[in-house]
């Protein structure tokens, strides 16, 4: 108390905040000059600056007449730079160095903290600086007589050496720079040369200086003040004491870095909850890594939705054995690389998905057969597995968590979904790893040991014998439904055609037990089989002349099938069955669930409905010992377009069906021949480039190269 009374308040001034200037004010610090003389006061010939950099260069006389001015050492210096002969070029015209240039550089990055005042009529008005800017002198003059000089002792040495023979003949090695790595771009592009010749590129804006009592000057220096003093524009100022504390002492920069935005390593739940919801379920993934569906609802609260998390966790995590893993890509973001051995993610997140592919077919995973798959070193495999697994001594690695079957029961849609997915990455990983397709799905089971293999004589035996206990059965539901598909009044000119069953029939019924066509539902082989019968036989769809039955092309999963096949030809022209297969996958995983084309497509409903959309199979004459699956035989073209290219296309396809592989040469002398015109190489081009892909020099159609 009685240090407040000895130090009494002498006056109050409001504080007004002026935000005119804000984003256009700068301090300009220039060198100390004697206190009776201003920079003002020196004429001030040029300024420019280069926005980007905020950077300021001022031109500046030099009082020549005054009596501390040198005259010979400006002579001097004027000689060294310009040289004995002056011209427009010339530095100092007036053969007197008569100016300076000042360059400025920054003094702090952070000015929140500074701001200009101006007091008037008791009244000070604060304006935010938005740069401090240092003035220097610059002896860039000094770098130009340099060059002079140089450039006067080679000249007198050019002429002393036209003395010399000028006929002889020196060797030359001529050496061509290898191609620049990414990584040498990215150290040239951090290089301190690279900056300053960015820094150099950029153009200066010459401005126009006003002095101290010119006119506009004086008119800019009223934005200095604030508009009015009703306190509308000054709602900054009128804070609270802790605001006001705040806005003293703001937390440092660091703290705040240091401070994590989303909880890391320790999940603070109640920080966790102020996230959006699929922020929460990203971030309990990315630390979990692996959790079944029932623990992911207990940490989000009982107020969550289910089908919103079910809608958000599908985006981060894949489904195996019933419980969640989350994606790859999740934890190897794009431009990140292995710590171990700095393979980039793409490589990462594939090897992580075989891993987890192979979870989905079996409890139990080798690391040693996961490295000779991947290529990866034992590091980035072990990384894997410790994600999703436990190592058993003279076992493997079993998945870390039991198969959840109820949540396989509950949420049905969800599983098929997920299992169209894995469908199109085991297609990539097939391709990427030249693996060997696994024909036969495997359910996994929490008590199953490691799976065995089942060769493929096994499987057909099965098959036979399947087929052989169900023959009586097949034969009644057969004529079942002949009797059904019956109709009184048969048009005139129409052939119903009618399949005797024969032993012939009972053999194609086998191998098509053999082969396992497309499956979209999850209940195994009875799905793939009406009563032992391939679903395009079973329900009556045989194609006549290559086009199903009109009853069958009005319900509403032919409808969607249909649009579905013409939309995907109308992109690619041509397919091959395998490839149109994962994009029906992948055109069923974006649906939502319970969409009708869940129900269930055969291969023979795909190939039908192909066919009846104006399409055409290829034979195309694949040679003896090719690798191609009988699916990525089957060739699938669109016939009529709509387009001027339907014709050229239509003799492409014709000359595919004879040949497996073409030259252009030949392609565009048939295209010719039978076009009856002279066509131009971009209709080849466009033709070629619907339909085929060059390989070796050769040409050969989509789907169908063998590399």
């Amino acid at each position: 108390m009685a240090n407040e009374e000895d130090d009494p308040v002498v006056q109050e001034i409001d504080v007004y905040l002026a935000k005119s200037l804000a984003e256009k004010l700068y301090l300009f610090q220039y060198p100390v000059r004697p206190a009776s003389m201003t920079y003002d006061d020196i004429p001030h010939l040029s300024a420019k600056i280069k926005p980007k950099q905020q950077k300021v260069e001022l031109e500046m006389a030099i009082d020549t007449l005054n009596p501390n001015y040198c005259r010979s050492k400006g002579e001097q210096i004027a000689l060294n730079v310009d040289g004995a002969c002056a011209d427009e070029t010339s530095t100092y015209s007036s053969k007197l160095m008569d100016k300076q240039t000042f360059c400025s550089s920054q003094t702090t990055s952070n000015t929140s903290r500074y701001a200009a005042a101006l007091y008037r009529q008791g009244e000070l008005h604060l304006t935010p600086l938005h740069g401090i800017l240092q003035l220097r002198p610059s002896f860039s003059y000094l770098d130009k007589a340099d060059a002079k000089h140089r450039e006067r002792e080679a000249a007198n040495e050019g002429d002393s050496s036209q003395d010399e023979a000028e006929d002889d003949v020196k060797q030359i090695t001529v050496r061509f720079s290898r191609p620049e790595s990414e990584q040498a771009r990215q150290r040239r592009v951090q290089s301190y040369e690279f900056l300053q010749k960015k820094h150099a590129e950029e153009p200066w804006v010459h401005l126009h200086y006003y002095g101290l009592r010119d006119s506009r000057s004086e008119h800019e220096r009223q934005y200095l003040l604030c508009p009015g003093s009703s306190g509308v524009e000054n709602t900054e100022l009128v804070k609270s004491p802790s605001e006001y504390l705040m806005m003293l002492m703001p937390p440092s920069q660091e703290e705040e870095k240091d401070k994590p935005v989303a909880p890391s390593n320790v999940l603070s739940m109640a920080q966790l909850r102020t996230l959006p919801l699929a922020d929460q379920i990203k971030i309990l993934m990315k630390n979990v890594k692996v959790m079944p569906f029932a623990n992911l609802m207990s940490l989000l609260g009982p107020s969550i939705d289910s089908v919103a998390v079910l809608r958000g966790i599908q985006k981060v995590a894949m489904l195996v054995q019933g419980n969640w893993v989350v994606k790859s890509d999740i934890l190897y973001p794009k431009d990140s690389s292995s710590p171990h051995s700095g393979v980039p993610a793409e490589v990462l997140c594939r090897g992580r998905d075989f891993v987890m592919w192979k979870f989905t077919q079996s409890r139990w995973v080798v690391r040693k057969e996961v490295a000779t798959v991947t290529k990866l070193c034992a590091e980035d495999v072990k990384d894997f597995l410790e994600h999703m697994a436990v190592v058993r001594i003279n076992k493997g690695w079993e998945f870390i968590l039991p198969y959840d079957g109820e949540f396989i029961k509950k949420h049905p849609d969800v599983v098929q979904r997920q299992h169209m997915l894995w469908t199109g990455i085991q297609a990539k990983l097939e391709k990427v790893y030249n693996l060997v397709k696994e024909t036969m799905p495997k359910k996994p089971d929490a008590q199953s040991g490691p799976a065995g293999l089942v060769c493929g004589d096994q499987r057909i035996q099965v098959a036979k014998t399947k087929a052989q206990q169900n023959h009586a059965l097949l034969e009644r539901e057969l004529q079942r439904r002949k009797e059904q598909l019956r109709v009184p009044a048969v048009p005139p000119g129409v052939r119903i055609k009618e399949e005797p069953v024969s032993e012939e029939g009972e053999e194609d019924e086998e191998q098509e037990a053999e082969e396992e066509p497309m499956d979209t539902s999850p209940s195994g082989l009875h799905s793939k089989l009406a009563n032992g019968l391939p679903l395009g036989r079973a329900a009556g769809t045989d194609s006549f002349n290559g086009h199903p039955p009109q009853g069958c092309a009005s319900t509403p999963v032919a409808r969607e099938l249909k649009a579905f096949v013409e939309a995907t030809f109308q992109r690619q022209f041509v397919l091959t069955l395998s490839e149109l297969k994962r994009l029906f996958n992948l055109h069923l995983a974006s649906l939502p669930p319970g969409h009708t084309l869940f129900s269930g497509i055969s291969d023979r409903m795909l190939q039908d409905t192909v066919l009846a959309a104006g399409c055409k199979q290829i034979l195309v004459p694949f040679p003896p010992q090719t690798a191609a699956s009988p699916d990525e035989q089957k060739v699938f073209a669109l016939w009529e377009s709509g387009d001027m290219s339907d014709q050229h296309r239509q003799v492409l396809l014709e000359i595919f069906s004879k040949n497996y592989r073409v030259r252009r040469n030949m392609i565009q002398s048939r295209l010719t021949q039978e076009c009856g015109e002279d066509l131009s190489k971009q209709e080849v081009d466009k033709v070629l480039k619907d339909c085929c892909v060059s390989y070796g020099g050769m040409w050969y159609l989509k789907g169908t190269v063998q590399s």
